[in-house]
């Protein structure tokens, strides 16, 4: 007989993704009860529930601890599992810190794209949501600034397509916006630190909050070599 969790489970597992406002993800976001028999389920097949308060979907990935024993040993395995190669890696960290960094900064001082003006009392807002935050990027730009060290226009456009399939990002003509899995798969704790203070340290004190589509400019070539030095050593969580 199905219940609430089981039926949420398997959502996930046939979407893959599911926004934050879905009912039964409110609940599970909510309910400590219910998210206790999630979690507890989703652990005995190996599993986990990913979220994270400035992404608007949710998903499911392998638990760390089973990870070795379905990939192999740390020292043989790919850095990734999602097949990726190296310059399509070092792309997604690339889009990762051209999107999503500033988007948090804008969540987490409560500015959203339509924003023209500083509401006084916006600290005791809810965080806004991705899709109020989130800017998309252009191609255009991209290739001008990354090409080079990311395998030229046709690797680029191969990897941005294996991207989009696994739901990392969205295409809309020129612009390249944030998908469902780019705020969750990726590990923050080690990313942030490692771009914000080391490959793109400078690019980041010059790069001011932008309430319209931008890109981050990185005008030297010594900032392009580090972000995709920082690319090379990512590991993107399953």
């Amino acid at each position: 007989m199905n219940d609430d969790a089981q039926i949420l489970i398997a959502r996930l597992l046939t979407h893959q993704t599911l926004r934050r406002d879905d009912k039964m993800v409110k609940r599970a976001l909510s309910d400590e009860a219910f998210r206790i028999e999630i979690d507890k389920r989703l652990l005995e097949s190996g599993l986990k529930l990913l979220d994270n308060v400035y992404a608007d979907h949710v998903t499911i990935a392998l638990h760390r601890n089973v990870e070795p024993k379905i990939f192999g040993a740390k020292d043989i395995w790919q850095n990734n599992n999602f097949g990726l190669t190296r310059d399509g890696v070092a792309l997604l960290v690339v889009l990762w810190a051209q999107i999503i960094l500033p988007k948090r900064e804008r969540q987490e001082t409560h500015v959203t794209v339509s924003d023209d003006q500083t509401d006084m009392f916006d600290k005791d807002a809810p965080i806004p949501r991705a899709e109020d935050t989130s800017i998309g990027i252009s191609y255009t730009a991209l290739l001008s600034d990354f090409g080079d060290k990311l395998g030229k226009k046709t690797r680029m456009d191969m990897n941005l397509g294996v991207l989009s399939k696994l739901g990392f990002i969205e295409r809309r003509g020129d612009v390249i916006l944030e998908g469902p899995l780019l705020d969750l798969m990726m590990d923050t704790d080690v990313l942030k630190e490692r771009i914000i203070n080391g490959a793109l340290a400078e690019v980041f004190k010059r790069a001011p909050l932008a309430a319209a589509p931008r890109r981050i400019s990185t005008d030297n070539d010594a900032a392009n070599d580090a972000v995709v030095e920082a690319a090379d050593d990512a590991e993107t969580p399953n």
